[in-house]
């Protein structure tokens, strides 16, 4: 019998036009083969791609894991992990008040971040929610490059009406990987980027590569000795290619995010959207969180002039209306209370989680939760998580002590190490 939908014609009423089309299986799989966007490097990641398990960044065809999400984790922790940072918001923010401008719409004082120098930060709506976090690159005194998770060009440009600024997304234009692990430093050194050991915490630099410049920061977001390198997207293959044959006997491999987020985890860190929701994004009032509420309340300079929040921030603290901390929990036992419910006393709910996990570096199970205050703030005894794990084909509700504790949930001391080990 021969399939309806073969050789079959799709009237197309706006354009009032016969389409004709093959197979439906000629069809679906073109679908799923044009579904998502490529990075530069996307060649190498494909080739390598043995899991088939992708998801959606920003329009992007990402990795969740390569070749196996558990020892791609542990590639992090004792050898190099590579990992493709293409899909990331990138900024090129220009001009004689490039300084200024930022320093207006960004948490952190700009004034003080110094050329070859990056900083994380964050940035808000006027009433004081926080929009975005991410990393600031001061690549010379009127030139920086802004890097988030979310999209924010209209913003930025509505933003610097009155400035002598040019803001140009460059997202595309801009091949960007993270080199994370024990092993990244000797690894750069091996590719012939001669002074890398010189790169302290933050610091930034540009070393040749390919007949243009690629520029290497010592940042990361695993809390491991660590780099990221931003390219030309046609110079991205040849930096693959070079980081990959000096990493050989170093253990470079390639992971995808399941792994990284893993990392990000046991350092303590957020994610837009995923640990907090961003004020572009929340429908409900509720999910609204000010800088205190998400734990960069440090970022916070009474001492700045005028940014974007500023007023409410600080009335808001000085009238106690902060209403949510965010908080590290270590949960007893080893199941992970992924999204699970956080509650005082067994009966009052309180907050949820946002990330968890077993940690095999701190051996101990670790969460990232949301509070409603005075829990988690004044409030911190007698709290416990609602987990359901499933055990023989069954769900088993399990009720768990939880205590507040300090992030990071791992500080490794070669992270910050001047000049970096060589493993």
């Amino acid at each position: 019998m021969i399939s309806p939908f073969t050789n079959a014609a799709l009237y197309d009423a706006n354009m009032n036009r016969h389409v004709k089309i093959g197979s439906a299986r000629t069809l679906a799989q073109s679908h799923f083969r044009t579904l998502r966007l490529g990075t530069p490097f996307q060649p190498r990641i494909d080739a390598l791609a043995l899991t088939n398990d992708w998801y959606n960044w920003a329009g992007y065809r990402a990795p969740h894991s390569l070749w196996d999400e558990e020892l791609e984790y542990f590639a992090i922790r004792s050898q190099a992990a590579l990992f493709d940072i293409s899909p990331m918001s990138k900024y090129r923010i220009e001009g004689p008040d490039a300084e200024a401008y930022l320093d207006r719409v960004t948490l952190r004082d700009v004034t003080r971040l110094k050329p070859g120098r990056v900083h994380y930060t964050a940035w808000c709506d006027d009433e004081g929610f926080v929009l975005d976090d991410g990393t600031l690159f001061r690549l010379s005194p009127t030139r920086f490059r802004l890097c988030s998770q979310e999209r924010h060009l209209p913003w930025l440009l509505d933003s610097a009406i009155g400035y002598e600024v040019s803001v140009e997304e460059e997202t595309e234009a801009i091949a960007g990987l993270a080199l994370q692990g024990p092993t990244s430093f000797a690894i750069l050194r091996d590719a012939g980027f001669a002074g890398i050991e010189r790169l302290r915490v933050f610091d930034l630099a540009d070393f040749a590569h390919d007949g243009a410049a690629v520029t290497i920061s010592r940042t990361g977001f695993t809390g491991d000795l660590g780099y990221e390198l931003f390219v030309p997207a046609d110079k991205a293959l040849s930096l693959w290619d070079r980081l990959m044959a000096a990493g050989g006997l170093r253990g470079i491999r390639a992971i995808g995010y399941t792994a990284l987020n893993r990392a990000r985890l046991e350092a303590g860190l957020i994610v837009a959207n995923a640990d907090f929701t961003t004020a572009g994004h929340a429908i409900r009032a509720d999910r609204l969180r000010m800088p205190d509420e998400i734990g960069v309340g440090f970022m916070v300079d009474p001492n700045k002039g005028h940014f974007n929040g500023r007023r409410p921030i600080f009335e808001a603290r000085a009238k106690k209306q902060l209403r949510h901390v965010l908080v590290g929990l270590e949960i007893e036992g080893n199941i992970p209370a992924e999204h699970a419910t956080v509650y005082c006393k067994k009966s009052q709910e309180v907050g949820l989680v946002s990330a968890a996990m077993w940690s095999p570096m701190a051996k101990r199970n670790i969460a990232i939760a949301s509070l409603q205050r005075p829990y988690g703030d004044r409030v911190v005894d007698d709290l416990w998580v609602e987990i359901y794990a499933l055990r023989e084909l069954r769900y088993q509700k399990l009720m768990k002590r939880a205590k507040v504790v300090p992030r990071p949930f791992i500080k490794l001391d070669r992270r910050t190490a001047n000049p970096p080990a060589d493993f």
